[in-house]
């Protein structure tokens, strides 16, 4: 049953950030495949089921109002909250739902255009809200944090009063000094969304290096004599050290006879205490800046979604390469270099230099349903899906469970 309703809808998603930049929840946009209604019950059963995000927040954005009229009948988990468009409010059998679903203790969160907020008379029907902002509110949050930052950051001056508000969540951040006025000045709910390439930006006179945390879990686990797998998925969490690591696996110094394709093999080869000499190497040169931890979630968690699809029969070594496919597809964007030149200095498998750089071979339908699910467009994502003739069930339960793992 859960593989029914997961066919009669197609998900897009959008991590959702806290201060520390870390993933406290992710925007689910669901989009039915038909005027046909979706069993809001057994939906809301396969998300608990695949994601039981008990820690997370599962901020449903439903694209028909007949979905979230379903979804409002039903007690959801209290992780499940329910974001409603303000431009449905004005359909007064749906706005009796909402105030009985709040009666009911369901988490609701309204959502609007950008600048505007909710109503006073239906606030309290709303746990939070999603705002956005107007270019004229940008440069007032611009121009509130740059006062706050010569104040020392005194919240309370009247000089630096910012459209930004407390306890919401905020989407469409453009800038990296909107998300830190944001998340480190006026402690918001959350972020939804992450301004990458701006982020990137910032770079683009020095070189990216590998996570500082990453690297001590690994030298952790090496002390603590953990297994192969899990040193080989902690490192699978950073695109850039994954990189690094096979360059270095393959270079002359090192002197190995055959050449090193995946994370296992080179692993196997080096040993737990090369390995460990290597990572304390990078240690005095990696980096602790928390705003590229999103980047690199978002790398990953497009690989683990790509090793799910590829998941029913295919071997662990092939499944392997597809994740390595999905961790390399946007490694340029760390390395601030040519794509095709990057891959080129690896002895990867074709198959994956094809799906990566040309989007072709076997690998590529994956990868672009990968790409796609990043999307707020539902529309785009079902495409696709036809496109390559990938189920839509198969499609959901892979983006759950990644969410789950990630």
């Amino acid at each position: 049953m859960s593989s029914s309703v997961l066919g009669s809808i197609t998900m897009g998603y959008e991590p959702v950030w806290d201060q520390w930049r870390k993933r406290i929840g992710v925007r689910l946009w669901l989009d039915p495949e038909s005027s046909s209604a979706v069993d809001a019950n057994h939906l809301i059963e396969s998300l608990q089921e695949l994601w039981p995000a008990r820690r997370e927040i599962c901020l449903l954005h439903p694209r028909a109002p007949g979905l979230l009229s379903d979804l409002l009948e039903h007690n959801v988990a209290t992780n499940i909250w329910l974001e409603v468009p303000h431009a449905w409010l004005g359909d007064a059998l749906l706005a009796g739902r909402i105030r009985k679903a709040h009666q009911r203790g369901v988490k609701l969160v309204w959502g609007g255009e950008p600048g505007e907020n909710p109503r006073e008379e239906e606030a309290g029907w709303f746990h939070t809200a999603m705002l956005s902002l107007t270019a004229q509110d940008a440069l007032g949050a611009l121009r509130a944090a740059l006062r706050q930052s010569h104040e020392g950051g005194n919240h309370g001056s009247r000089h630096t009063q910012s459209p930004v508000h407390a306890g919401q969540f905020y989407e469409s951040l453009a800038s990296q000094a909107l998300v830190e006025h944001a998340l480190d000045q006026q402690h918001v709910r959350g972020v939804a969304g992450w301004p990458a390439e701006e982020m990137l930006y910032a770079y683009r006179y020095r070189q990216i290096q590998p996570a500082r945390q990453v690297l001590l879990d690994l030298v952790h686990s090496i002390d603590a004599d953990e297994s192969l797998e899990a040193l080989e998925h902690t490192m699978g969490n950073e695109p850039l050290l994954c990189y690094r690591f096979l360059r270095f696996a393959n270079s002359v110094a090192l002197g190995l006879r055959n050449e090193v394709s995946s994370l296992r093999q080179g692993l196997m080869t080096l040993g737990y205490s090369r390995l460990r000499a290597w990572l304390m190497e990078q240690l005095p040169h990696a980096s602790a800046d928390t705003n590229l931890d999103p980047i690199r979630h978002a790398m990953v968690l497009r690989a683990r979604i790509m090793e799910r699809l590829a998941d029913a029969g295919v071997e662990d070594d092939l499944r392997r390469e597809v994740f390595l496919c999905g961790v390399f597809s946007q490694v340029d964007l760390l390395l601030g270099e040519n794509l095709g030149a990057a891959l080129h200095r690896l002895p990867l498998p074709g198959r994956v230099a094809s799906a990566v750089v040309a989007h072709t071979g076997p690998y590529s339908p994956w990868l672009e349903v990968a790409a796609a699910l990043e999307g707020r467009n539902t529309k785009v994502i079902r495409e696709v899906c036809r496109a390559h003739q990938i189920a839509t069930d198969e499609v959901n339960r892979a983006l759950l469970r990644s969410l789950a793992t990630a």
